[in-house]
């Protein structure tokens, strides 16, 4: 592949680097593609063989497949559309740009846009939207035989044939599921339903959400899920690699809200200055007025900083602290609550089992503050006064209750979020940390008030 890069930078046209492309590996055209100007990308894939174009523009990971379908001939595009896979199909409609998204269903068979209509009209990142329609399915008065010819006739046109769901003849509803390895080995004469695992299969209703699909996949080890309806008829499937992509996505999500910003859903070097700006700026305006009410604790407590600056100096020794725990209580938490290890209800437990380990927590690094000052004074690096033991006992103290305070705030947070219904992971780490640094300043100054009134203060 380095050689396809280095070719085509020293000067290589469309027509030569799609000639050099068309017998790479799938994954590696769409490396090279990506990294290519729209207009170049667009041109060399007008120049591919139509199966290697169609092979493209079915990996999720072609990052710009819609805006590239805007610029191609009319009727390639629409013959593009039509050897896809249904559900990649229908995402990349939904990045279509109108007129030209209704232009090109309207050119679609019948078929197809029944298809692409019925997956188009589940909400994004439901079982309904990633499901495909291409799957195997067959009578229950069926034989093993006429399965596998049958498996044979059709698997062109489908997504995956691991798996082959048996159909009431009658009432058109989902009997039993069958894996492909199971089918081979039995006795082509034998009843297929016969040979099918005994328990009902496992299915997914079209609006679960897709984390939901994913825990149902790697719980039951499936290869893929069918999606049914409330009476039971076969919406389509969802197979194990559309969920890996999905989830791919979802993890991208979740770490840019835990990052404190909005969900960006293009390769970095694609973004705008503007919506750089747009994305970030909203959060961190939020995040700075919540700092605002640190300068103000501040203030509230100017008298006692002017009486023992000494205090001063652990300022930010402590609120990083508290942050830092309380970060780590909502990385634990929000993982928790994505895998369904722990449920709204649980959250009293999750605060009974945070608070001994913040008091634990607070008094290791409490303890560490006191050696630290203790060294220092009698190491003679610096001189903390006559009342240095107050002070260093005043840290700990401190550090104890901000720490502890921390790791309560970092494990119900995302409780709170889910319950008024936002992602858990907008509890992310830099509103914990604002929310500890305006906290820990009370805690700390109210513990200093009551270690060193009368002394310092």
């Amino acid at each position: 592949m380095q050689a396809t890069r280095t070719a085509f930078e020293a000067g290589q046209n469309p027509a030569a680097l799609a000639a050099q492309l068309a017998p790479q590996h799938v994954a590696d055209i769409v490396e090279v593609l990506n990294e290519q100007p729209t207009e170049t990308a667009s041109s060399v894939l007008a120049l591919l063989p139509h199966e290697r174009a169609v092979e493209v523009f079915d990996q999720p990971e072609f990052d710009a497949s819609a805006e590239i379908l805007q610029r191609l001939p009319v009727e390639q595009a629409t013959t593009l559309l039509r050897g896809m896979s249904e559900d990649r199909a229908a995402e990349v409609f939904r990045q279509l740009d109108e007129p030209v998204r209704s232009h090109l269903f309207a050119r679609l068979d019948p078929e197809t846009r029944v298809s692409l209509q019925q997956l188009l009209s589940y909400p994004p990142d439901t079982a309904g939207s990633l499901m495909t329609t291409e799957f195997v399915s067959v009578p229950a008065t069926w034989t093993v035989g006429q399965t596998l010819q049958h498996i044979r006739e059709v698997e062109s046109t489908r997504e995956t044939v691991y798996a082959i769901y048996i159909i009431d003849p009658m009432a058109q509803t989902l009997l039993r599921a069958l894996s492909l390895r199971r089918l081979i080995i039995s006795d082509p004469n034998a009843d297929i339903l016969s040979v099918a695992q005994a328990q009902s299969p496992v299915v997914a209703s079209p609006l679960m959400d897709r984390e939901e699909v994913a825990l149902l996949i790697s719980k039951y080890d499936l290869l893929a899920v069918p999606v049914v309806d409330d009476v039971g008829h076969v919406l389509g499937i969802v197979t194990v690699d559309d969920v890996i992509d999905a989830m791919i996505e979802e993890s991208t999500e979740e770490v840019q809200r835990f990052g404190g910003l909005e969900t960006i859903d293009r390769p970095y070097m694609e973004i705008s200055f503007k919506e750089m700006i747009r994305k970030r700026g909203g959060w961190l305006a939020v995040l700075f007025m919540g700092e605002m009410l640190t300068a103000s604790a501040m203030q509230h407590y100017e008298d006692a900083l002017s009486k023992a600056v000494v205090l001063t100096l652990f300022i930010p020794l402590i609120m990083s602290s508290g942050g830092n725990s309380g970060s780590q209580a909502t990385s634990l938490l929000i993982r928790a609550l994505a895998l369904q290890e722990l449920r709204l209800k649980d959250w009293w437990r999750v605060a009974l089992r945070e608070l001994p380990t913040g008091i634990t927590l607070g008094g290791i690094l409490g303890g560490i503050a006191v050696l630290r000052i203790a060294l220092w004074q009698n190491l003679g690096f610096y001189d903390y006064g006559a009342h240095w033991m107050l002070i260093a006992l005043t840290v700990c103290a401190a550090l104890i209750g901000i720490v502890t305070f921390g790791s309560l705030a970092g494990a119900t947070l995302p409780f709170v979020m889910k319950r008024l219904g936002f992602d858990p992971a907008s509890a992310s780490a830099p509103f914990v940390a604002t929310l500890v640094d305006v906290t820990g300043l009370l805690i700390y100054f109210s513990i200093a008030l009551a270690f060193l009134s009368g002394t310092l203060l």
